[in-house]
């Protein structure tokens, strides 16, 4: 188990999709998740529905950036206690060391987080936001703690070096930091190249920085869903 200021956690099942995480919390700690994520948790600890931000702050995350309204917030009161958290539907999650240092998460990226770490929504610059996929608005985690990202597949980190550029798709982002810079152009020199390609626009990345990215798209497999669904 990892452990990070008296509180001990690790990944339950983490190849095939149906990962958990399980945490260890000290008399008197808390964490808090997505609503709904808890799983299982001893008598001696108490969940309870949160606001991140208050009421601005949870309709922001809801109407802004497709988030939930609130949070859940489980509590060590009676001593300490364990509790199981999973993901709504298939694939990974990755802990951050946050140490200031902010972080945006994509829709749906954010699964957890220790006492510390705040969840805020973001705006993206206008044309980022308009016509990179993932929306005009983004979820911000900063202070210092733990977070817990999670996405749809596997997790890959990619760690840039300074001034190494790389080029992403949108939709396979989960997490990046505020600070590392990133820009928006077509995939291909031009527009009808770019569009037959599925690819359309893209990221570029330029590092320092650790970008995390999903090895699927959710995105592209609702599409596919669709395709399937018989038409009236």
């Amino acid at each position: 188990m990892e452990s990070w200021r008296g509180m001990d956690y690790e990944f339950l099942y983490p190849d095939g999709g149906f990962v958990m995480l399980r945490v260890l919390l000290r008399r008197g700690m808390s964490i808090k998740a997505q609503s709904d994520a808890m799983v299982t948790m001893d008598t001696t600890l108490e969940v309870e529905g949160s606001l991140e931000g208050g009421v601005l702050g949870g309709l922001g995350r809801m109407f802004m950036s497709g988030e939930n309204f609130f949070f859940q917030t489980v509590r060590a009161v009676g001593g300490d206690g364990e509790v199981l958290f999973a993901p709504a539907s298939p694939g990974c999650l990755a802990d951050l060391i946050m140490d200031g240092s902010p972080y945006y998460l994509q829709k749906g990226g954010f699964f957890a987080a220790t006492e510390g770490v705040s969840i805020s929504t973001r705006m993206q610059n206008l044309a980022q936001g308009l016509f990179g996929g993932e929306g005009l608005f983004v979820l911000e985690a900063a202070g210092e703690g733990i977070l817990f990202v999670e996405s749809y597949g596997a997790i890959h980190i990619i760690d840039l070096p300074p001034g190494k550029e790389l080029i992403i798709d949108n939709n396979h982002l989960v997490a990046w930091p505020k600070d590392v810079q990133y820009s928006l152009q077509k995939a291909s020199k031009g527009w009808l190249s770019s569009f037959t390609s599925g690819e359309m626009l893209v990221f570029r990345f330029r590092g320092p920085g650790r970008v995390l990215i999903q090895s699927r798209n959710a995105v592209g497999f609702a599409n596919w869903v669709r395709s399937l669904t018989p038409s009236k």
